[in-house]
């Protein structure tokens, strides 16, 4: 298994709340796995959606997704059914496991910047 992939025990526990499955109305999805494995490798590694590995696909198409199922609750319905696991030891997710953007390393207050011709305030 690689580092950001889902195991075979935690894959069963979410595949069957996932759109895209046999019998789903729609479209079946090619690979639901891959796709939400490329999501843990984006959201755990702190990289760009561009960088996505190639083994998980066309990262732009991985992104919007990704989007469609944060709107339509997915993923709040994924997590809902991992925190009701009494066995779950990693349902918390704060800033030591993901990575901030490289911009995010900026100064404070942002830009010190004054448009011309308004002048200086006390």
């Amino acid at each position: 298994m690689k580092r950001y992939e889902l195991n075979a025990s935690q894959w069963r526990q979410i595949e069957g709340f996932l759109p895209g499955r046999p019998g789903w109305v729609g479209v079946t999805a090619k690979d639901n796995r891959g796709f939400v494995n490329g999501v843990l490798w984006v959201l755990r590694s702190g990289a760009h959606w561009k960088h996505l590995p190639a083994e998980y696909g066309n990262w732009k198409s991985a992104h919007k997704r990704f989007t469609r199922w944060a709107k339509a609750g997915i993923w709040g319905r994924i997590f809902q059914v991992l925190l009701a696991d009494p066995k779950n030891t990693y349902i918390m997710i704060d800033s030591t496991i993901i990575r901030a953007h490289q911009q995010a390393a900026c100064g404070k207050g942002g830009p010190k910047t004054r448009l011309w011709g308004v002048p200086e305030e006390d």
